[in-house]
Parts: C-alpha cells; sequence; structure tokens
C-alpha cells in the first residue's frame, strides 16, 4: 500500500471546495452594479442630466437636469417647472433641477427609485443601469405593465449653456431639500467659544501698607 501525505490528500479534497469559493467570490465581484455616475445625454437629445452619489451615506444616485436643448419658452424666458405638484417649485428654473430623486441598488444590482418629469409634473418607477461603457439603460413605469427604456449616451465634453459647478454651488445644479446636505452641527465646525468672563469681585481691595 502506497501512503500519501496527509497535506497532499487534505489538498486534493479541498481544491474543489477552493475553486468554488472563489467561483462565489468572483460571482459577487461581478454582481456588483456599475457606478453611473457622470453626464449623460438622453436618448432624444433634448438634455444632458448629471448623475452622481448622494445621500448620508452616499450610497444612493441622484440626478440633475445640466443642459437643455431648447432653454427658453415661447417667450424667450428661461423654462421654469411650472407643472411641478408643489407650489414652492413652481418657479423654479427648470435647468437645473432634480429629477433623479436617490435611487439605490436593487436585488438584482440596478439602480431603482423615483425619477421627475417636468413636462407633465408626474415622479414614475425609474431603473438604470449600465451594461457597457458609454451606455446607461433607463427604464420608467408608469405602471408595471407600461414602460418604456431609453439608451442615454455618456459624454465628456461642455456645450454652450451647459451648468458645470458643484451640486448646490455656484453655477451648479440645485437639489431637492430632502437631498440637500444637511448643515454640520455648530459643535463639528472647528470654530472655537470664548469661555464667559467672570464678574468683578464687588468686594474691596485692601488698602496698601505705608512705606517706613
Amino acid at each position: 500500500m502506497t501512503y500519501r501525505p496527509i497535506s497532499a490528500m487534505a489538498g486534493r479534497l479541498l481544491a474543489p471546495v477552493a475553486g468554488l469559493a472563489l467561483s462565489a467570490i468572483s460571482g459577487l465581484a461581478m454582481a456588483a452594479p456599475n457606478d453611473p455616475s457622470g453626464t449623460w445625454l438622453t436618448e432624444d437629445g433634448r438634455a444632458r442630466v448629471r448623475l452622481e452619489k448622494c445621500g448620508a451615506k452616499n450610497d444612493h444616485l441622484c440626478g440633475y437636469v445640466v443642459w437643455l436643448k431648447v432653454p427658453l419658452n415661447d417667450k424667450g424666458q428661461p423654462r421654469i417647472d411650472f407643472k411641478n405638484p408643489d407650489p414652492k417649485k413652481q418657479a423654479r428654473p427648470s435647468l437645473g433641477h432634480q429629477l433623479v430623486m436617490g435611487i439605490k441598488p436593487n436585488a438584482e444590482n440596478h439602480y431603482e427609485g423615483k425619477i421627475y418629469n417636468a413636462e407633465d409634473g408626474s415622479f414614475y418607477d425609474v431603473t438604470i443601469w449600465s451594461e457597457k461603457p458609454g451606455e446607461l439603460t433607463v427604464r420608467g413605469c408608469m405602471l408595471r405593465f407600461m414602460c418604456m427604456s431609453q439608451a442615454w449616451a455618456k459624454v465628456t465634453d461642455t456645450v454652450p449653456g451647459q451648468i458645470t459647478g458643484p451640486t448646490n454651488g455656484p453655477g451648479g445644479p440645485r437639489s431637492d431639500p430632502e437631498w440637500a446636505p444637511k448643515p454640520a452641527p455648530a459643535s463639528a465646525t472647528g470654530a472655537t467659544v470664548a469661555p464667559t468672563p467672570k464678574p468683578a469681585s464687588s468686594a474691596p481691595k485692601p488698602a496698601a501698607k505705608p512705606a517706613e
């Protein structure tokens, strides 16, 4: 009988298990959603939308209109969001408004949530994912059986009329209040607070002794 070292036998037995584990890890890595952050041209070419991470843990996705092919209305004035169901938002400019409302990854590793359509002032269910570089699939649904998909193309250039500033900063788009960054508490600003001065004592000071 030929005796093999225990380590060699264990290696032969554990090899298939290790292979399965590596396959599972690889599968999990492949299942991670592609990051759709960037600027995208809509399929009809009428707008550019900037997508970026948002939320307290930076695990959601928000989107903003940063360019419009037709930025002015029939009166030659900048378009406003006059169909918005919130009266407070009806006078805001269409350029720079938020339309992707903090969507997050689902069980299929796509991003899903709500998208706002300024053309009719309605919110729709939306699913966003990218299967190849430079292309984004945006699927919006009014009902489960009434859905439409668009292919958005990634752009890296800047065209006239496009806003490029930071979100909620000068020359940039604006978050809806529920997605705007919360102000830091006063204790976290690093500002030092001067101690409260003690009141002066009212007791009379002792008289100085005369020189001898």
